[in-house]
C-alpha cells in the first residue's frame, strides 16, 4: 500500500494514539513491527496515518501492547474502520486541508464548545453573514472560492439539526454581536436566527458583555470536540496560518480549563439571550 500524501488530521490521531499505545507497552518499532509480521517501516507509515491500518491487524497490534481500555479499544477500532465518502472529502481538492477535517472533527464529536471573540460561530451562521465574512478575506478570494466556503459552511451546521446532534454550547463576546458583517439587514437577520438556534435543547450560547475585568485567553477562536471517550477529544485554534488541531493531553487540559474560565465569565442562558434582543433592537 502506498503512503498517503496528506493523511488527514483524523487519520493521524489514530496513528499517534497507536504510537503512545506501544510506547506505553514499552516496545520498540521493531518490536511491534515484528509481532505484528512487517517491518519497522510500515510501524512508523501507520504510526504517522501515512497507512491505514485495517481492524484486524489494529487488534492484533493492542493485544500486543496489553492494552485495557476496552472502551478506548472499541472506539479505535471504529476508526480503523472508517473509509473516505463523506461529504467533506469532496471539499479537500478545492479548499485547504483544515476545512475537512474540521467538518470530520464535528461529525464524531458527542459535545461542541466553541470560544469566539470576533466572529459569529460558523455553525450558527447565515448563509448571507457567512459570504460576508468570506468576501473580506485577504487576500482577497475569488468568487468561486467565496462560493465554495459559503456552501461547506452551510454543510457542516446539518449536525445540529440530525437526528441525534451533539450538545452545541458557543461562548461569544459581545463584540461578535456588534460587529455588522454585511450591514444592518443582514446583521439583524443573524441575530434573530441564533435567537432561534438557542430555542433548540442542545443548543446554548452565551455571551462575555463590555466590561472593564475583561476575559480569559487571548482573542482566538478556539473549538472543543469531546470524543466517544476523553482521550479522543480534539481541539481546533485558528491561527493566522490556519487552522490548528490538537490532541495531547495537557494541551486537552489546558483548553478545557480555559473554556470553563471563559464560561465562567459570561453572562448565563437567559441574560444572554436578553443582551442578543437588546443588541438587535439596536441595529
Amino acid at each position: 500500500m502506498a503512503p498517503r500524501s496528506t493523511p488527514t488530521a483524523r487519520q493521524r490521531r489514530l496513528g499517534a494514539e497507536l504510537r503512545t499505545l506501544r510506547e506505553d507497552a514499552g516496545l520498540s518499532l521493531l518490536q511491534a513491527a515484528t509481532l505484528l509480521g512487517t517491518d519497522r517501516t510500515m510501524i512508523s507509515n501507520i504510526e504517522a496515518g501515512r497507512v491505514g491500518v485495517s481492524e484486524d491487524r489494529f487488534r492484533r497490534l493492542v493485544s500486543h501492547y496489553r492494552v485495557r481500555d476496552a472502551a478506548l479499544v472499541e472506539v479505535l477500532a471504529r476508526m480503523a474502520r472508517e473509509r473516505k465518502g463523506q461529504w467533506w472529502e469532496d471539499y479537500r481538492a478545492a479548499l485547504p486541508s483544515g476545512f475537512a477535517d474540521l467538518a470530520e472533527m464535528e461529525h464524531h464529536a458527542v459535545r461542541l464548545r466553541t470560544a469566539q471573540m470576533v466572529h459569529m460561530p460558523g455553525l450558527l451562521q447565515t448563509e448571507d453573514h457567512a459570504r460576508a465574512v468570506f468576501e473580506l478575506a485577504v487576500p482577497p478570494l475569488s468568487r468561486l472560492e467565496v462560493e465554495l466556503r459559503v456552501a461547506h459552511r452551510m454543510r457542516r451546521q446539518a449536525i445540529l439539526q440530525r437526528e441525534a446532534p451533539p450538545q452545541y454550547l458557543a461562548i461569544v463576546h459581545e463584540a461578535v454581536l456588534r460587529i455588522g458583517f454585511g450591514g444592518r439587514r443582514i446583521a439583524r437577520a443573524q441575530l434573530s436566527h441564533i435567537l432561534e438556534a438557542t430555542e433548540q435543547e442542545h443548543v446554548t450560547i452565551l455571551v462575555i458583555p463590555f466590561g472593564p475585568d475583561g476575559f480569559p485567553g487571548d482573542g482566538h477562536t478556539i473549538g472543543y470536540a469531546e470524543g466517544p471517550v476523553p482521550q479522543l477529544d480534539v481541539v481546533q485554534v485558528d491561527t493566522e496560518h490556519g487552522m490548528v488541531f490538537l490532541g495531547s493531553p495537557g494541551q486537552l487540559a489546558n483548553y478545557r480549563d480555559l473554556l470553563d474560565r471563559m464560561e465562567g465569565v459570561a453572562l448565563g442562558p437567559a441574560e444572554s439571550r436578553e443582551l442578543i434582543h437588546k443588541v438587535k433592537e439596536d441595529w
